[in-house]
């Protein structure tokens, strides 16, 4: 099932993610990282704007920064997964406390990804999420 899913990954249109972060430097790094491989992107430099976005259209993947001004990564985190609670999350952050981690992770992301980090890890974790995303939904339609 899991080659029958990274196929759907592979054939289907370019996968829609939004990368919320209120780093410049940060956001425009991922951003052209991920736009290399193909994939669309939308980006926000604030939890609210993040989070907004998020409730407004449908991305394929999140990755969300825990530190921002005004609303912050983990009640962006709550509220959108209250919202869309399949709605697969990546948190990427300077945050390394296992507890954060921790709590993140059991609030409903999917993975977390501590800050420095190489583009080749995001990248790969990128492909893990959305693979296993195409996972869900082959279920889906085949229950």
């Amino acid at each position: 099932m899991l080659a029958e899913a990274d196929k759907r990954v592979r054939a289907a249109p370019l996968a829609k993610i939004l990368v919320v972060d209120d780093e410049p430097r940060i956001l425009r790094f991922v951003v052209r990282g991920l736009q290399a491989e193909g994939y669309e992107l939308h980006s926000a430099d604030t939890g609210t704007e993040g989070l907004r976005k998020a409730l407004q259209d449908q991305y394929d993947l999140v990755i969300l920064d825990l530190l921002m001004p005004g609303l912050d990564g983990i009640s962006v985190l709550h509220r959108l997964l209250a919202e869309r609670p399949r709605q697969p999350v990546i948190v990427l952050s300077c945050l390394t406390a296992t507890a954060t981690k921790v709590r993140c992770l059991e609030a409903g992301a999917e993975d977390y990804l501590a800050k420095p980090f190489s583009m080749d890890e995001l990248l790969a974790r990128v492909r893990a999420r959305l693979r296993a995303a195409a996972v869900r939904q082959l279920r889906t339609i085949t229950a």
